[in-house]
């Protein structure tokens, strides 16, 4: 997902810093670019909470399989947030040229770097036991 988004983005940020393009792009009204703003921080916010909601369900169940499948329901709804997030700040910097767009989109990398899920992040996070780490470290190997 990231890899979709980051070369949009990386376009429109090259178009904000070289001040020579002009796509004679539609001028907004101030309330939209707040809107915009607003919808940054809330899916921000929205990502965080509702991962931390979903990923509580995991300490509920004993089954490894079980505990899999939650997170990883949480995991890919968390980075369906943050690609979202990624395109409306790619669109906010191209429509009104504001820094604060790129700001939040900082900030959503590194929630995509947190969201990463790796074996060793999954075992501590879901506090497993060694066998069951251990199954998942062997279950991440290519044969």
């Amino acid at each position: 997902m990231l890899g979709l988004t980051l070369p949009i983005f990386g376009v429109v940020y090259l178009y904000y810093n070289s001040g020579n393009l002009s796509w004679e792009l539609p001028a907004l009204s101030t309330t939209v670019e707040i809107t915009m703003l607003g919808l940054g921080v809330f899916l921000l916010l929205a990502q965080f909470l509702l991962y931390r909601k979903r990923f509580k369900r995991v300490f509920q169940t004993e089954d490894l399989h079980q505990k899999m499948t939650i997170y990883s329901q949480a995991a890919l709804q968390r980075i369906h947030i943050l690609t979202v997030s990624c395109l409306v700040d790619a669109a906010g910097l191209l429509l009104f040229k504001n820094p604060l767009f790129v700001v939040f989109f900082a900030v959503t990398l590194v929630f995509f770097s947190l969201a990463k899920p790796s074996p060793d992040r999954i075992i501590r996070t879901m506090k497993l036991s060694k066998s069951d780490g251990d199954l998942i470290r062997q279950a991440s190997r290519p044969e």
